[in-house]
């Protein structure tokens, strides 16, 4: 049961109000883009991940708050981006209209651009207490990394480059691991970093767990697409099919896909048997991955 899943929500959404309300004002069109999107809503998974980690490890909630707003900030920067014409061209978003839509094109990109630099400086300035500067500086490298060329921004323009192609199943994995799956791989370790926890063992179970969820979110995405709704989803039903995107039911039927999902939720679980700690929330949340409609 993910009983800390609203709460951390609404932490981690008070937290980003109020860092965008004490921003100097230089031009309101561009600040309400960025509200618009960053406070919209959604599961906001990438902030629980970092706080059920850091929890389960001993941090302190005041340190992870740095690490979990700006994680949401960079997803939301990449959604924002994500959904303008010369990508995937997307009209809505947690059911309202994309924010190039409520807004315009070059107010979005700069809206995107705006939120991806604020994360990075939100974590370079948050007032950390237990956390030494050493591991300060891994969570802006950690961050850089897995969002970049080497993470989402290399996975995204892998899925763009295979649009009315075709790909092999190692191929597609390889590109929602990068595409999807970084963040969550990130926002696991950030986690890990605000705490005490030194064992690389440790911290190679959780990355193997985030790993297992990344791919099993992405696999219940691309189920939803064929038999989610509109309204539900909050986004088109059927987008991804009429792109001609590259999918799991695709490439492996719709039954074979769902086999799949579950078969990545128990080696998630696995990863989790190793650890000394009370995993009891992040094995919910592995389970909630696949069983959720949105």
């Amino acid at each position: 049961m993910l009983q800390n899943l609203a709460a951390d929500q609404q932490r981690v959404g008070q937290l980003m109000s109020s860092l965008l309300s004490d921003l100097t004002i230089t031009d309101p069109r561009l600040l309400d883009a960025m509200q618009y999107s960053l406070l919209l809503g959604g599961k906001r998974l990438r902030p629980f991940l970092v706080y059920s980690v850091g929890r389960m490890l001993g941090a302190e909630l005041t340190d992870l708050d740095g690490p979990a707003a700006a994680i949401e900030c960079l997803h939301t920067y990449s959604l924002i981006h994500d959904d303008l014409p010369a990508m995937d061209d997307d009209d809505l978003r947690r059911g309202k209209p994309t924010c190039h839509k409520a807004f315009d094109e070059a107010t979005a990109i700069l809206a995107g651009d705006a939120l991806q630099t604020l994360a990075f400086d939100i974590l370079a300035h948050h007032p950390y207490q237990h956390v030494d500067t050493s591991r300060q500086l891994q969570l802006l490298r950690e961050l850089a990394r897995q969002s970049g060329y080497h993470g989402m921004c290399g996975g995204q323009a892998i899925d763009l480059a295979h649009t009315n192609k075709t790909m092999s199943l190692a191929a597609l994995e390889h590109m929602h691991q990068l595409k999807t799956g970084a963040l969550i791989q990130c926002a696991v370790k950030l986690g890990w970093l605000c705490s005490k926890d030194e064992k690389p063992q440790h911290l190679n179970a959780l990355q193997s767990y985030a790993s297992a969820i990344g791919l099993a979110f992405q696999v219940q995405d691309d189920i939803l697409d064929i038999e989610g709704d509109t309204a539900t989803l909050g986004k088109p039903q059927g987008s991804d099919l009429e792109a001609n995107k590259v999918t799991y039911p695709a490439l492996m039927g719709l039954e074979p896909a769902r086999k799949k999902a579950e078969e990545l939720v128990a080696q998630a679980q696995q990863a989790l048997h190793t650890l000394p700690y009370d995993t009891t929330e992040l094995a919910a949340l592995a389970s909630y991955v696949i069983a959720r409609k949105f």
